[in-house]
């Protein structure tokens, strides 16, 4: 992708990557979230967001990273927003495997 910038108006625009990768995020007060992940400067966006309510697995959170479970419970969250030190950890999943539910 190119980094170079255009100035319409006065106003300078970049392009930015719509392929975020997907992630499963814990954040603080533990909220455990799934979505497109993005990182800008302090503040972290995912979009596409899902709330986890259940995990559903046997195996612990990280079973999630192959796509959620029959027992998995999501709720529509859309766009979250937090504060990079609000996120306790984040780990990779497959974005095939999530395709269909984010």
């Amino acid at each position: 992708m190119s980094t170079e910038t255009v100035i319409i108006n006065g106003v300078e625009y970049a392009p930015v990557a719509t392929d975020s990768p997907v992630k499963l995020v814990v954040l603080q007060r533990g909220w455990n979230v799934v979505g497109r992940y993005h990182v800008d400067g302090e503040q972290v966006t995912i979009t596409d967001a899902k709330v986890i309510r259940r995990w559903g697995t046997t195996r612990g959170l990280g079973e999630l990273v192959e796509g959620p479970t029959s027992e998995t419970v999501l709720d529509p969250a859309g766009t979250v927003r937090a504060h990079l030190l609000g996120v306790v950890l984040t780990v990779d999943a497959d974005a095939d495997a999530w395709a269909a539910h984010l």
